[in-house]
């Protein structure tokens, strides 16, 4: 894909034009789409993919975390804190929830906040196509941007780019050398909702940012985020062997800590802390995780060791936690970290070393070798640096009638549903001026 800047005039080539063209058949897009439509814009929506909202479709395991009852600047990160703010403040969680229950789609809330389709995430897309197509909306699929031109047009339609598009092969028209003819569309606006780099296999490429950076934006280092976490070595054969097991814990770094479930995995550990946790962790470091973040651990080994000395640590740890460490666990972690005193009792070993235990216990300090990346993860943390966006109308700084919105902006929300709440507000907003 290549974009070039042309002086008062466009390619010879004929060029149908609508007043807006958005890239992306995503969450962003089609709310940018379905808002822009009903002013009366005429809007395009192009998308490389073979179907509109592939993401949401499989968001919130089939049935689409729509957004959320508590939706803060706080639940976001971004280099700059105070970019979400004005789309948020403007474009609330209760005017989705609004649509959702003018739809008549039935949902149901879950902890903290989350809301979801009682049935399937195809009724938040279906709600969003017939939005679409009620505002008189176009969208075409299976279509490349192979070029993007700038153009100085003095005619009546104010175009100011020129999309060059093409139809995108498929398989079959590939092993037969089928050629596609060039497509071209202009606009005064285009808008970009090409989402990130998260789950190739839906489609997911770096369109975007090569876009952002041809109009001299900076792009703010990217990686996957709400992702599981990976782990080699002994570590990594510990937590495999665990597989399957789920437990609510306290998973925290030096930036910030989540109190929710951890799930063991054949490839290391997942589960919603984890995932939260992926959004603050950086390469290298390590996480610690409390597995009894009710319980002082040393504290009950102290006790107990007073109260009944003859007692083994894996009998005050299965009798004494409301069976929070599950048996197996409870195994693993004493082959792990006190196989030498497994069958010691109380009263013959050291408060010292009860006390590290415990500690340890509370404090589990675990350095992953990695992620399981873009594959897997929910999001993609970075993207394009909003100082050089506008926070009211997601206006590129540099290039007039160019808009970001979504997750190709370096915004990216918590697991709950803010990251779909991110692109209905921004979607939002930009339909507002576009």
């Amino acid at each position: 894909m290549e974009i070039t800047a042309m002086d008062n005039h466009r390619s010879k080539q004929p060029s149908t034009h609508y007043d807006v063209i958005i890239i992306g058949a995503g969450a962003s897009g089609l709310y940018c789409a379905l808002t822009a439509g009903r002013r009366g814009r005429r809007v395009l929506v192009l998308d490389h993919a073979n179907k509109a909202g592939k993401k949401i479709l499989m968001s919130g395991g089939g049935r689409c975390n729509f957004t959320n009852y508590f939706v803060e600047p706080e639940h976001f990160i971004s280099a700059n804190q105070h970019f979400c703010k004005s789309a948020l403040s403007r474009y609330p969680s209760w005017e989705f929830i609004s649509m959702v229950e003018h739809h008549k789609v039935a949902y149901h809330e879950r902890e903290h906040g989350q809301l979801f389709c009682d049935d399937s995430a195809q009724d938040i897309l279906t709600m969003l196509l017939d939005e679409c197509a009620a505002a008189g909306v176009q969208i075409r699929l299976n279509t490349e941007i192979k070029q993007v031109q700038t153009i100085n047009d003095n005619g009546k339609d104010n175009a100011r780019f020129e999309l060059i598009t093409a139809k995108k092969l498929g398989k079959k028209d590939v092993a037969n050398a089928a050629n596609t003819s060039k497509t071209y569309y202009s606009c005064e606006s285009l808008v970009v909702a090409t989402g990130g780099l998260s789950i190739p296999t839906m489609g997911a490429s770096g369109l975007g940012y090569e876009l952002a950076q041809q109009f001299g934006h900076t792009l703010v280092t990217t990686d996957p985020s709400l992702v599981p976490f990976t782990f080699t070595d002994k570590t990594g054969e510990l937590l495999r062997a665990l597989s399957g097991i789920s437990m609510p814990v306290v998973a925290s770094n030096t930036r910030t800590s989540f109190k929710l479930p951890l799930l063991f995995t054949h490839r290391g550990l997942s589960g919603p802390a984890m995932l939260q946790l992926s959004n603050y962790w950086q390469t290298g470091e390590h996480i610690t995780i409390n597995l009894l973040p009710d319980i002082n651990v040393s504290d009950l080994l102290l006790a107990h060791k007073q109260s009944h000395p003859k007692q083994l640590i894996r009998t005050v740890l299965a009798d004494n936690t409301d069976n929070a460490l599950p048996k197996k666990l409870l195994t693993a972690l004493q082959t792990t970290l006190w196989d030498d005193i497994k069958d010691t009792e109380l009263a013959n070993i050291k408060d010292e070393r009860l006390i590290e235990l415990g500690a340890t216990l509370n404090g589990w300090q675990l350095k992953p070798s990695g992620t399981e990346g873009y594959r897997t993860a929910e999001v993609t943390r970075g993207g394009i640096k909003t100082d050089e966006v506008s926070s009211k109308t997601m206006q590129s700084n540099y290039q007039d009638g160019l808009y970001f919105i979504g997750e190709v902006l370096d915004v990216t929300g918590w697991l709950g549903g803010y990251n779909f709440q991110w692109a209905w507000a921004s979607g939002f907003v930009c339909g507002e001026v576009v």
